[in-house]
């Protein structure tokens, strides 16, 4: 039979003609055949499978073997015997190499038709051996692919135990070796297919046995991170990926990101490689792993690997987008690396001369997921663009090809901004000693307790939390200037941009600090922020003198039109105190007057001859003495200008101090304290500003000298605002000296502060209609006029009813076209300063504060009609001549209606601390700690519709109603400290990680810093940070 079916292969016969005779010997195999002719039939068939010419030959090979192994098994049995498959597997068969796939099909032909056989068990255990050699020697993907085909079919040739474990580890490193090299689809498509088969037998073996996973996904790891120039493994092994379990993610990335074996350039490769994954079309969860490692060296702060790696796989990254098989998990990839990237906008700025033509395609391509896919892909740069904003000549095409896409809201991307940094990590892959040290969830920045300076830190987050105020500062140009307001612009830089989680302001201490205050000794704060204030005042006073001496070819209108990209450095550096903006045109006024500036006018009235006197005084702030009335049971009585408040103030919010308070001072504040179960109605702020504009009864020793008359005589001194401040500063004096005991002494009753005030505001007369009633200015001899307006006494009731009936007769006598028209003018609460303590000597200042601006109550329900305002003691339908509480529009509250949640737009500021709170905590404060008291308030003038008190803030007839762009000194800075920041915390986590390995000592999981009191003053107090300006200290990038 042999050689009849030899013959017809051989002649010259049609294919139909063979075939049907290689049916008559495919039938024959029915009948009884001898064991000589099984096995030539046998040879031949394999011969012809094996080293046929064509596929015609190999066809009838596999059939007519196929068909004589069914009948005679037991003949097929001693032919396919273990000795003839490990001669197929070593030396081949005749001049068909043993690495030849045909060989692998072949034999997994054979085992099918073996399988029920007793023998085959023998050949198994050659093929378990013979396989492992065969992984070893690196196969070629068409041979391992037949391997794994065969492997898969039959899990008994698939080496057990130690040799398994080594089996897996082999053939994941043979897929190392699967380059393709073709350019086709079709090849591509072939290589893709033969790698899946290969992947798929490791998931069965994983499946079967998972003692070798981990030593598998461990050769993975040992594989691509390998630092040998010689050796670049295959992006295949993405396709083992999608086989790992999802679950496994936290013990592998922990397991990897704290091994001290794994070197820093080892992991680099290794992250590197992982990203190339990316582009494996059909491998899952790519993305979710690469993230979780990023996430993982974020944790524990290898921070240099995280910005090698971004840096140099950014663009990578970014043009898998193309790709609509990868680009979901390269976008994922994509966005978390330029999120988390904070520090710099190099990466973004990589990618960002591709953008304009992604958005194009994804616009034509016709594809039904590029529609949902461009929305996420154009908020990733909505998100990119607000975090480095001030590269207009970058952005300007991005914003001009997605202007008609949406816009996220800026709340949303400042929360996907502080979830994104690296510094927001989670460190739960790292050791227990390793403390992260990221911002709070606020995303705002603290500020370092150098040693007694919380009265300066509490007063830079009250200025840095008047929102208009850090607008204009950031967009001041004060380039090459060593001004302190340029040291407080690079302060406000670091507090809004720095990745740290808080900064220490050693610079800006050295050069705001007034000489009189001792360093580490407690200070005033109210009286450190006149001094700055002031400092600033005149800084710009003095650089608007020596610019306007300076010859000038080109006019200020002029070089205010000029178009802002065309002016050189030069241009910048003469403009020192020049907003970005123009300021409004003839203004001369400095940029703390027009922000905190108002003005008073002081009128003394003779009562004999009625002449009166006024003087205009500017303020920055009121200072607020309390009613005597009020304060009688605790200070006593003033007999004349109470001292001039010299707060000197740390401790903790709970009430505790820093240093121990004084023994007299103890029992004298306790003295003081309101008796809890007092029913008085408290006072409010309103209270103490109509208090301090009330009219006052100068007689006997405080008598006026009129110079009409000639002689002393009584008098009646007012107050009125002709002038509201943008920012209305309003200081409680609740220090008074007390000479017996040569003590501060402060008054804790409890000040209810609403949320929106109505400040009574003046509009100032003509000249001419007050020059029959007015002389010359008086310079008042009394203290009283000078800083401390507010300390003077009220007349007593009796003195009131007399001068009444004097009013009334002498009213037809003053003309009524002298009386000004007084406005209530609408003020929202921005910031608060408390002082916690008994009294001066010891104590803590912090700060509530929140970002208001002018426009965010514009349409606050003030007007110039009669408002019903409550004063916090069951008055209503007050004169607009009083200052009084305003009801809050919906939007100034703590929580919607039924809502149940408090929003979260108040933030306290103590030290290194910064946390959220609610208006309501800030009102109960008192109640709640009885020794923390308001001490100095911040309220936001708002606008009325149509209308600017104060000539406003304009830019351009507009108001400055985003953050300005950072100018580029302080972006370098800022970059520069980032970087900084993050190899600080680098090598922190790897010497902790180091003393942890070594030493079995205890530890504090926490830090030593949050140890500390809670409010409490001193080098590190609150801890957490660090930097000055001289390494220039943060940036949330």
């Amino acid at each position: 039979m042999d050689k009849i079916l030899e013959g017809l292969i051989s002649s010259d016969h049609s294919v139909p003609v063979k075939r049907a005779i290689v049916k008559k010997v495919v039938e024959a195999a029915e009948k009884e055949v001898t064991e000589e002719q099984c096995r030539a039939l046998f040879t031949l068939t394999t011969r012809l499978i094996l080293l046929g010419e064509d596929a015609f030959q190999k066809q009838i090979g596999f059939q007519v073997l196929e068909a004589y192994a069914r009948y005679h098994r037991l003949e097929f049995e001693h032919f396919f015997n273990k000795d003839f498959v490990l001669n197929l597997l070593q030396q081949g068969y005749g001049q068909l190499d043993h690495r030849d796939p045909a060989i692998i099909d072949y034999i997994h032909c054979c085992l099918r038709l073996l399988i029920s056989c007793p023998s085959v068990l023998e050949t198994f255990s050659v093929i378990q051996v013979e396989v492992l050699r065969m992984v070893c020697e690196r196969p070629e993907p068409a041979l391992c692919a037949r391997l794994s085909t065969l492997l898969s079919d039959f899990m008994q040739c698939i080496p057990r135990d130690k040799s398994g474990v080594l089996f897996c580890q082999q053939l994941v490193r043979t897929i190392s070796y699967f380059h393709c090299f073709a350019s086709q689809e079709r090849e591509l498509r072939e290589y893709v297919g033969l790698v899946t088969k290969v992947s798929t037998l490791l998931q069965n073996i994983w499946k079967a046995d998972p003692a070798t996973l981990l030593p598998s996904l461990q050769e993975v790891f040992a594989i691509i991170s390998s630092t040998d120039p010689s050796f670049d493994p295959s992006i295949a092994l993405a396709s083992l990926v999608q086989h790992i379990p999802v679950q496994m993610i936290t013990v592998l990335i922990k397991s990897l990101t704290t091994d001290q074996n794994v070197k820093d350039a080892s992991m680099t490769k290794a992250l590197c490689r992982m990203i190339d994954w990316l582009s494996w079309p059909l491998a899952q969860h790519v993305d979710t792993w690469v993230i979780a490692l990023l996430k993982g060296l974020a944790a524990v702060q290898k921070f240099t690997i995280l910005i090698d790696v971004t840096l140099l796989k950014i663009e990578l990254v970014f043009s898998r987008l193309w790709y609509p098989i990868v680009r979901q998990g390269a976008l994922a990839v994509l966005s978390h690396m330029l999120l988390s990237f904070q520090h710099s906008p190099e990466a973004f700025h990589l990618v960002v001369p591709h953008v304009v033509h992604l958005v194009q395609s994804l616009r034509t391509d016709g594809l039904p997921t590029s529609k949902a896919f461009l929305l996420q892909f154009t908020e990733l740069i909505h998100c990119m663009m607000y975090q480095y904003s001030g590269f207009p000549d970058l952005y300007d095409h991005i914003l001009e090809a997605i202007k008609d896409l949406p816009k996220p809201a800026e709340e949303k991307i400042k929360l996907v901004l502080n979830q994104s940094a690296w510094t927001s990590q989670s460190n739960s892959f790292a050791s227990g000693l390793v403390k992260q040290a990221g911002k709070s969830e606020t995303g705002k920045t603290g500020l370092i307790n150098l040693g007694n300076t919380c009265y300066m830190n509490s007063i830079i987050q009250t200025l840095f939390m008047a929102t208009d105020f850090r607008r204009y500062v950031l967009s001041l140009h004060l380039n090459g200037s060593n001004t302190l307001m340029k040291k407080l612009q690079l302060l406000f830089a670091f507090l809004a941009h720095t990745q740290r989680a808080a900064y220490a302001p050693k610079n800006f201490l050295e050069a705001s600090r007034p000489p009189w205050f001792n360093m580490g000794s407690q200070q005033d704060c109210s009286e450190y922020l006149r001094f700055i204030l002031d400092r600033l005042h005149e800084e710009e006073k003095t650089l608007q003198v020596l610019e306007s001496a300076k010859p000038k070819d080109v006019s200020l209108v002029d070089m205010n039109s000029k178009d802002p990209a065309s002016s050189t450095a030069e241009e910048h550096e003469e403009s020192h105190l020049t907003e970005a903006e123009s300021k409004p045109a003839n203004d001369g006024r400095t940029l703390i007057e027009r922000m905190f500036g108002g003005k008073l006018i002081t009128g003394i009235r003779c009562m004999q001859c009625n002449c009166i006197s006024e003087k205009e005084e500017p303020f920055t702030d009121l200072s607020l003495a309390f009613c005597p009335s009020a304060s009688s049971h605790s200070i006593p009585k003033l007999q004349g200008p109470a001292e001039e408040p010299k707060v000197v103030c740390q401790g903790s919010v709970n009430g505790g101090s820093e240093a121990p308070e004084p023994g007299p001072a103890n029992s004298l504040a306790s003295s003081v304290h309101q008796e809890p179960g007092t029913n008085e109605t408290p006072f409010s702020v309103p209270d103490l500003v109509n208090y301090f504009l009330a009219p006052e009864i100068l007689d006997e020793d405080n008598a006026y000298f009129c110079e009409k008359c000639s002689s002393l005589q009584r008098a009646e001194r007012t107050m009125k605002v002709v002038s509201a401040p943008e920012y209305l500063i309003l200081t409680l004096l609740r220090f008074s000296y007390d000479a017996k005991c040569h003590i501060r002494r402060k008054i804790l009753d409890n000040v209810t502060i609403p949320a929106v005030l109505g400040l009574p505001v003046h509009a100032p007369a003509t000249p001419s209609q007050w020059s029959s009633a007015t002389s010359s200015p008086l310079q008042v001899d009394s203290p009283e006029s000078s800083e401390n307006l507010a300390k003077k006494l009220k007349p007593s009731q009796k003195d009131e009813e007399d001068e009444k009936a004097v009013r009334i007769d002498e009213a037809e006598e003053t003309s009524r076209a002298g009386e000004m028209p007084v406005q209530s003018v609408p003020y929202v609460l921005s910031s608060l300063v408390m002082h916690s303590g008994l009294s001066s000597e010891s104590g803590h200042y912090y700060t509530y504060g929140r970002n208001i601006s002018g426009a965010d109550g514009t349409q606050h329900p003030a007007s110039h009609s009669p408002i019903k305002e409550d004063l916090g003691n069951g008055q209503a339908e007050c004169s607009l001549s009083t200052c009084s509480a305003l009801s809050a529009p919906p939007d100034q509250g703590d929580a919607l209606p039924n809502s149940g949640q408090e929003a979260k737009d108040w933030l306290l500021f103590n030290d290194s601390r910064v946390t959220f709170a609610s208006f309501q905590s800030v009102q109960n404060i008192t109640n709640r700690f009885p020794k923390d008291t308001a001490y100095v308030l911040m309220y936001r003038k708002q606008d009325l519709p149509g209308q600017n008190l104060n000539g406003g803030l304009m830019a351009n007839g507009m108001r400055l109603t985003a953050e300005p762009p950072l100018q580029k000194e302080l972006l370098d800075a800022i970059i520069k400290d980032n970087k900084l920041y993050l190899q600080e915390q680098e090598l922190n986590a790897r010497t902790q990680a180091l003393q942890a390995s070594s030493s079995s000592c205890s530890f504090r999981p926490n830090g030593s810093d949050d140890n500390n009191p809670p409010g409490s003053c001193g080098p590190s107090g609150g801890g957490g940070g660090g930097g000055g300006f001289n390494t220039i200290s943060r940036l949330v990038f």
